[in-house]
């Protein structure tokens, strides 16, 4: 629990100072970003409990990472970061799963995501900003890549890109979990 409450202020704080260096009063960011008043106040005292959607039209309008409202100041110039210490960030009702691994630092920061999609579950996406360019690459099973409403297969050993700037869905298939890395590469920007 001690940890939760760690990575909550850790959140906290990052939105509360991305929203100042933005210039944007709660108000604005909470129409910017379709989240309500309440919700960010409660964020910014640190007894928010926002879920995955809410934290990425947050970064989005703030222009910055996920990983970068969720991260605390790098200490060591490698990290090493074990799938199991990572809390999840999105939780299917099959099992599927996401976790943000970490975001690479400077002005185009990228996202580093581990996934697992259970066969027959899905997550729909919003568009994200201008400029914002995923990667998926299948490490084991199968999933459907579905972008502006066209279905892509890609299965073990395929990466797909495509610019993330229109709705587009995360899709297991088969008959076994796929297991995917996704990357976030965002455009050139405050981080």
């Amino acid at each position: 629990m001690a940890e939760t409450e760690a990575a909550l202020r850790t959140l906290s704080h990052n939105v509360r100072a991305a929203r100042t260096r933005a210039g944007l009063s709660l108000d604005e960011l909470g129409r910017r970003a379709k989240v309500s008043k309440g919700a960010l106040v409660a964020l910014e005292k640190a007894q928010g409990n926002p879920n995955f959607a809410t934290l990425v039209r947050l970064a989005d309008t703030l222009g910055v990472s996920v990983s970068a409202l969720m991260e605390g100041s790098p200490e060591e110039r490698v990290r090493v970061v074990s799938a199991d210490a990572v809390m999840p960030l999105w939780k299917g009702e099959r099992g599927s799963e996401a976790r943000l691994m970490l975001t690479t630092g400077g002005p185009a920061a990228t996202e580093v995501w581990r996934w697992t999609l259970e066969p027959g579950e899905e997550y729909p996406s919003h568009p994200h900003q201008a400029g914002v360019v995923e990667t998926v690459s299948v490490t084991a099973g199968r999933m459907v890549l579905v972008v502006d409403g066209a279905a892509h297969p890609v299965e073990a050993g395929q990466t797909a890109a495509f610019d993330a700037d229109r709705a587009h869905t995360y899709r297991g298939s088969g008959t076994e979990p796929c297991h995917l890395i996704m990357t976030v590469h965002l455009p050139p920007g405050p981080a």
